[in-house]
């Protein structure tokens, strides 16, 4: 059996971990540009 939340858990952590660090360098470029 397929276990579905800890499958969402995993995923939205990678979400997290990839995109985290994108955000702050966005914010910071936006910073640096204005």
């Amino acid at each position: 059996m397929i276990n579905w939340q800890v499958i969402g858990q995993l995923v939205s952590l990678g979400i997290i971990v990839l995109v985290g660090p994108a955000v702050i360098i966005l914010l910071s470029l936006n910073k640096s540009n204005l």
